[in-house]
């Protein structure tokens, strides 16, 4: 809903590539251990204010003061207004695929008065986009509207959105059915089946690419008793992935073993993620139990119907190797607070839709990994040495062959270490909208190329911009 409002210094591209934005150009030193920011010129926020150097510094400044996203930043070491429309970042250490993290939260661009005023603003944001605030009304519905001053001429098409809010999946189906919103985000199968089959009606948009999210079991490493690898490794093994699949995403999905998809450029083969086999499972229990006692422990979940049958399928397979599981249901606000602080020992989790691996580098690199009850961005707290040195090095060398080869490292630890129980790549993340609904998963950036189509987790997210109504 913001990012019709505000927008981000960078985009991405069809091929995954990035595309300046609001930035006109980032050219990196040799060592790409320094970045310059070009501002493109002649961009205002809906309030008259000037997008500028000073107010792109400013940004950066406030991220890095953050108490979420100073982790994430703590590679850059300063912004500096080089000319009123120049800024150039000097980073600590070399990071190739740092505009990539400007084209997320990180880098959408707020004016100066926000920044002073964060209360007001998160009451009434202000941005460059295509669309001005209107009306929030908390749990229910939030409203934009047509900015006549887009600063990209003929954008956008519509004069207003209405996004209802609508946690429950089956509640979204129904008031679509029903006629109450126009186009829903779900990652039902059923959903996808159903709709698909009434092509006159609606349609279908899926994510695709190694932008899809993963769906997965996220466990604590750091407390018990998922601290204890034989437990992470029998759930794995436990785990019935094409039972999943066939039962909960009607076959639509392919089995999951790493962040990245087979489709991606960056998948890699080898390393021992547990195969489907429930004595092994048992096996490994038996071991624990004969040590510590009974294995228990409590899966996080939010309240969603769709998503509690998956997490009720996996009890039973857990159950029949020995562990017993309770399901705590809690909102979706309280689940993220948990993950941060540790407080959970398992939750269902969708993630790593990043156009570049880079992307996953904090939520895995143990610099990340902060004690139970800190902010930490590392969410399972997993820490290791090879992980993190592969991670480092995909960072830092500009060479692909070079990449390739520390994120197949990266992928050979998270299979042999289980801070997630993976599930399946889940492009059922999908858009279902009327037919008159026109430009879903259909944009172009400013330098006239191809956006990526829909992107994100664990509901595909596109710009509203260019979308448009067909009227009889």
């Amino acid at each position: 809903m913001t990012g019709t409002i505000i927008e981000a210094l960078v985009g991405v591209d069809a091929e995954g590539n990035w595309k300046p934005m609001l930035a006109e150009s980032l050219t990196p030193n040799t060592d790409a251990n320094e970045w310059t920011v070009k501002v493109r010129p002649g961009i205002a926020f809906s309030n008259g204010e000037q997008l500028n150097a000073e107010v792109v510094k400013a940004n950066l400044d406030a991220q890095k003061a953050s108490p979420l996203n100073t982790a994430v930043f703590a590679p850059v070491k300063s912004a500096e207004v080089v000319d009123p429309m120049t800024v150039k970042v000097t980073l600590n250490n070399p990071w190739v695929a740092f505009p990539y993290y400007l084209a997320a939260q990180i880098g959408m661009i707020v004016p100066k008065s926000s920044l002073a005023d964060p209360k007001a603003a998160s009451r009434t944001p202000v941005g460059t986009g295509p669309f001005v605030f209107k009306e929030y009304v908390p749990g229910s519905r939030f409203v934009v509207t047509k900015n006549p001053n887009y600063w990209r001429k003929g954008f956008p098409y519509l004069d207003e959105i209405e996004f209802r809010i609508l946690p429950d999946s089956q509640t979204r189906a129904q008031t679509l059915e029903a006629g109450g919103v126009d186009a829903i985000g779900t990652t039902r199968d059923e959903d996808i089946v159903k709709f698909g089959g009434l092509k006159d009606a609606y349609t279908v948009s899926r994510a695709a690419g190694m932008a899809v999210p993963e769906y997965m079991f996220m466990l604590n490493t750091a407390v018990a008793p998922l601290d204890d690898l034989r437990i992470r490794r029998a759930l794995a093994h436990a785990t019935d992935r094409k039972t999943v699949i066939s039962t909960l995403r009607g076959g639509l999905t392919q089995e999951a073993d790493s962040p990245w998809s087979k489709e991606s450029k960056w998948y890699a083969q080898g390393g021992d993620y547990p195969a489907y086999d429930p004595a092994k499972a048992t096996e490994l229990i038996k071991q624990v139990e004969a040590e510590k006692g009974p294995v228990k422990f409590e899966i996080v979940s939010p309240p969603d119907p769709n998503t509690m049958q998956g997490i009720e399928l996996a009890q039973d397979m857990w159950r029949k190797i020995g562990v017993e599981t309770t399901i705590r249901q809690v909102d979706q606000a309280d689940l993220i607070n948990r993950a941060v602080t540790g407080d959970y020992q398992a939750t269902v989790w969708v993630q790593f839709s990043s156009p570049d691996p880079d992307g996953e580098y904090i939520w895995m690199h143990q610099n990340y990994a902060q004690p139970v009850g800190a902010v930490s961005l590392n969410f399972t707290r997993i820490k290791d040495a090879e992980l993190s040195n592969a991670l480092d090095t995909g960072r830092s060398n500009p060479q692909e062959d070079v990449r390739k080869k520390a994120y197949a490292t990266v992928q050979q630890r998270l299979r042999a270490l289980v801070p997630y129980v993976f599930i399946d790549h889940l492009n059922t993340g999908a858009v279902v909208a009327k037919t008159k609904v026109k430009g879903i998963g259909q944009h172009v950036l400013p330098d006239g190329s191809k956006g990526m189509p829909l992107t994100g987790s664990p509901i595909p997210y596109h710009p509203f911009s260019q979308l448009w109504l067909d009227q009889p």
